[in-house]
């Protein structure tokens, strides 16, 4: 079976690394997927989303020259939600922030100015 970019494929974690962890894959290659490719929040610590001999699906990102192949874990996740929703809830969040930067803008400006008597 010949590994091509874009696969998704279900491997068994055979390593973990400071940057990243290594996959047993299903035609006896070994591919790796770094630290930034875990999850789509921040990792700090690998061993806290992955264990030694656990089952994981993953995409197959690219092959290169020498045979090495780089995966990732969070790419190959079906998204839990359409484009669609994520645009709508984009600009949902753009509408709400800028509402809050004329509200805070016109707070600022007060209604006028003081003029002290003396």
């Amino acid at each position: 079976m010949s590994v091509e970019v874009g696969q998704i494929l279900e491997g068994t974690v055979s390593g973990i690394t400071k940057f990243g962890a290594f996959i047993l894959l299903p035609n006896g290659r070994t591919g790796m997927v770094h630290i930034s490719e875990i999850d789509d929040s921040y990792v700090k610590d690998i061993n806290q989303y992955l264990k030694h001999n656990e089952k994981v699906k993953v995409k197959v990102l690219a092959v290169d020259d020498q045979g090495k192949i780089s995966l990732s874990i969070r790419r190959a996740q079906e998204p839990s939600i359409s484009f669609e929703e994520r645009l709508a809830k984009f600009l949902k969040d753009s509408e709400e922030r800028l509402q809050d930067i004329k509200k805070n803008r016109e707070s600022k400006r007060g209604g006028g100015y003081w003029r002290g008597r003396g």
